[in-house]
């Protein structure tokens, strides 16, 4: 055991004996003051009398006011404040007490002491508490934590604040001037302009970003100030674990245009809800956002045993149903059980390689599995049906993009009495699994190459999180046979995505991107069904695509002609004309 060691128990007592220490000197130098430093035998008995009820006031009051709790190193103005306040009161008590029992104790007793020691105890309690941290700022300015810029308005600076110093980690230096102050404190930081960061913190490495801002724009103004390491705080974050490193998704990630919570909610809340591929991407967000929006029961549907399996760990009181949505008999059984208010259907095969590998697979998954959930819906007369689809529908390049269009395709057509049916299509979604951004952190942590399949490859991106709000919200505004279009904003080449990957792990000069060409049924841009013939809704984010009309008794012929041919390609080109594969 280490007995010098530093613990809480050995501050509070080095604090206590320090206190009365300047108790005592401050009484003493009270007297002095008074009396022209020359102290009569007759005051020194007083000098005692009043250090004792110093003493038996203040320290108590230090406790229950937390003053020892205080870390000396963290010790601030806001504390310093507290300090005043705690003496003025031990005064009063003080000059009470030696008001009550002036015959007895005080009998002659100079009332101006009782001041004059209350500013000097003030002077001295306050300089040994500031003074290690005063020490540490100058001399070892890291001891206090990893110095940061705190980039937020006022009042997030301040909650960012409080943060920090209940962490040993970060130590705020100084809050960039994103307003009209400057060079005012708040909880004992200067609100500084760039000017100022630039030339007095011009060695300062770290910053922290309020998730109030444009993460991208804040971004850019940042690095011009030749700082590397950015860290984003995030206020929603009900763990400890609020400050995180800035990642790609957060500079991709648009702000919410017009997301109408009230109007989710509303859908959402109090019904039960059926959701499909639970466990993957999508369908996990899907299942999160309808636990905050206060669903009554929330039954998740999924053929993987793991995926279900993470989906309640994080969302409490779900149903979870390990069955294929190939199984129809499984399937009615969960109709037939529960009073369904909404489905969502999200199971899909979708990675278009593996698709291209195994085009049956995805045929009778992505389409057949559709039509089993779709049937069971009208067939048990749910209200509403939501579909997630994708851009690769869009005048498809492979064979999952025109699987998915088939759906598309039936759930305009099918009767479907008096359930609502709805597709929602949007493109890629930010660190799905099996998407590119995983992919690029795996080959930069493992020293790369970096592998990009095209220099001019583009694609849409949006954050899981934001697109699957969207999904909601379109089902809000739905009342059958639409294919609403998520606006996706403005396309991103991947490899700009790339190199800005590999420059936020700061390897620039060693890690290289290395292109490899297309892959079987890849397309160079994807594209989204946003035209003129597109109507707009009242939602400047959502879009509903003009319909097309497919005979649906030739539909389901065509479709069971495509099961039991041998080609394939030639059937899926039949139902989809656009279909061009590659």
């Amino acid at each position: 055991m280490n007995f010098f060691a530093p613990t809480n128990t050995k501050r509070t007592a080095f604090f206590i004996i320090s206190d009365i220490l300047i108790f005592f000197i401050s009484i003493y130098i009270a007297f002095l003051l008074r009396f022209d430093f020359t102290i009569q035998q007759t005051y020194l008995t007083d000098i005692y009398k009043y250090f004792i009820l110093v003493s038996f006031t203040r320290i108590p009051l230090f406790f229950y006011f937390n003053i020892y709790s205080v870390s000396w190193r963290y010790f601030s103005f806001k504390d310093n404040i507290y300090i005043v306040y705690i003496l003025l009161l031990s005064i009063i008590l003080n000059s009470i007490f030696v008001f009550l029992f002036r015959d007895i104790f005080f009998s002659g007793f100079p009332r101006s002491i009782i001041l004059i020691e209350y500013f000097i105890s003030l002077v001295l309690v306050s300089a040994l508490r500031v003074i290690k941290r005063v020490f540490l700022e100058i001399f070892n300015k890291n001891a206090l934590g990893i110095p940061v810029l705190i980039i937020a308005t006022d009042k997030k600076a301040n909650e960012i604040i409080r943060t920090l110093k209940l962490s040993n980690k970060y130590w705020p230096v100084a809050i960039l001037n994103t307003g009209e102050l400057n060079n005012v404190k708040i909880n004992g930081v200067f609100i500084r302009d760039k000017e100022y960061i630039k030339k007095v913190y011009y060695d300062l490495n770290t910053a922290i970003i309020s998730d109030e801002f444009n993460t991208k724009r804040i971004y850019k103004e940042i690095k011009k100030l030749n700082i590397k390491n950015i860290k984003i705080y995030n206020s929603f974050d009900s763990t400890n674990n609020k400050i995180k490193d800035i990642s790609i998704e957060d500079l991709l990630a648009r702000e919410p245009k017009d997301l109408d919570n009230k109007a989710i909610q509303k859908f959402i809340k109090n019904k039960t809800v059926l959701i499909t591929g639970a466990g993957g991407s999508i369908g996990s967000e899907i299942t999160r956002q309808c636990h905050k929006y206060k669903a009554s029961k929330i039954i998740c549907i999924d053929h993987s045993e793991y995926n279900l399996y993470q989906i309640s760990q994080q969302v409490p009181s779900i149903e979870t149903k390990l069955i294929n949505i190939l199984d129809k008999e499984a399937l009615e059984k969960i109709f037939i059980h529960n009073q369904i208010d909404i489905v969502i259907h999200a199971a899909a095969y979708k990675h278009v390689p593996i698709c291209e590998d195994n085009i049956d697979s995805a045929i009778k998954n992505n389409i057949i599995g559709s039509i089993n959930i779709i049937d069971m819906s009208i067939k048990y007369k749910i209200p509403k049906l939501v579909i997630i689809s994708t851009d690769k529908a869009v005048r498809p390049t492979n064979v999952m993009g025109t699987t998915k269009r088939i759906v598309e395709l039936y759930a305009q057509n099918v009767p479907s009495h008096n359930t609502e049916i709805v597709a929602v299509r949007f493109g890629n979604v930010l660190g799905s699994s099996g998407s590119v951004i995983p992919k690029f952190k795996e080959q930069i942590e493992n020293g790369g190459p970096v592998t990009v399949t095209h220099p001019d490859m583009t694609r849409y991106f949006m954050l899981i999180p934001e697109a699957c709000q969207l999904v909601l919200q379109a089902a809000t505004i739905a009342k059958g046979g639409e294919l609403f279009v998520l606006d996706m904003g403005e396309p991103v080449k991947i490899v700009d995505l790339a190199k800005q990957m590999i420059k936020l792990y700061g390897e620039e000069n060693k890690i290289q991107i290395e292109f490899i060409g297309l892959r079987p049924g890849e397309k160079l841009y994807e594209e989204l069904l946003i035209n003129e013939s597109d109507k707009e809704t009242k939602y400047s984010s959502i879009f509903i695509a003009k319909p097309t009309k497919y005979e649906y008794k030739k539909l389901v012929k065509d479709i069971n002609e495509l099961l039991k041919s041998n080609d394939k390609i030639k059937i899926l080109k039949k139902i989809v004309p656009e279909f061009s594969h590659k």
